[in-house]
């Protein structure tokens, strides 16, 4: 969905058939400023201008994507009809904050990691909003993960099940169908899942809710005699043992809590006539 739709959908679910206030009021020139009352780094701004678009209000950015904001910051000023502004302070607040809390969680996992481990979002995210939602990751800093099924193979548990076959001959008969440049993924809860990965030629070997010491012994075969496999650790993984992590060696880390752990931060909008 690109920004456009985005926004479409957005006011179509806010305003429904028609805003009962703009019926009555009479619209007037105004000026809105959307302001800060909590600290945390700013994302969706291009969400919120294709709002801004379909409603014909004019913005003035006091920020961008990316950077931090204080509490008592003015993050931008908006004109339009006063109608106008009233019908799209929900859509755009909600959509500033949604973006901006994941952006300000992914943010603070990524100061932790200070570039000694990639920090990688995952797939639970709100039906109909995984690209909102990932892109917001992005916006604080966090690598993108898979985006669909479509773009990693990943065996997970509940596939690995399924299998009537051994790994590796799977792993031989995948590489034959699907993309040449798509990686194949493969999750293990153990030392033993993890050699037999590594043996039959996984790209990526997840560590999936081992402990700290298994990880490290899957790190010292990885770095012995695998040295091109991709290592990422899964579950449980919080801002509080994130230091942890990385001192095992592994690449990257997941968490599906960057996103749906996110608590809202506390924007508002003033209306000035």
């Amino acid at each position: 969905m690109n920004f456009l739709e985005f926004a479409k959908e957005v006011l179509k679910e806010d305003i429904g058939r028609g805003d009962l206030f703009e019926r009555v009021a009479k619209p007037t020139r105004s000026t809105a400023k959307i302001l800060a009352k909590s600290d945390g780094v700013f994302a969706g701004r291009p969400y919120v201008e294709a709002i801004g678009k379909l409603l014909e209000l004019e913005f003035n950015w006091k920020i961008e994507d990316g950077k931090k904001f204080k509490k008592g910051d003015i993050l931008a000023t908006l004109q339009g009809d006063s109608t106008s502004l009233l019908k799209g302070e929900r859509s755009i607040l909600n959509t500033i904050l949604h973006a901006s809390s994941i952006a300000t969680n992914a943010n603070r996992f990524v100061e932790i990691a200070q570039g000694k481990i990639t920090i990688l979002d995952t797939r639970k995210t709100r039906p109909k909003l995984r690209e909102f939602e990932k892109y917001a990751t992005r916006v604080g800093g966090v690598v993108n993960h898979r985006m669909g099924l479509d773009d990693c193979l990943m065996l997970k548990d509940t596939h690995l099940k399924t299998l009537n076959q051994t790994l590796k001959e799977f792993i031989q008969q995948a590489r034959k169908k699907i993309p040449f440049s798509s990686k194949i993924e493969v999750e293990c809860e153990s030392l033993h899942m993890a050699k037999e990965a590594f043996e039959a030629g996984a790209d990526i070997v997840m560590c999936d809710n081992m402990e700290l010491e298994e990880i490290k012994k899957v790190v010292e075969i990885r770095n012995r005699s695998y040295p091109h496999i991709l290592l990422e650790a899964s579950g449980n993984i919080t801002l509080e043992n994130l230091k942890e992590y990385i001192q095992t060696g592994i690449d990257a880390i997941s968490s599906g809590s960057i996103i749906h752990q996110a608590v809202w931060l506390d924007i508002s909008m003033k209306v000035e006539l």
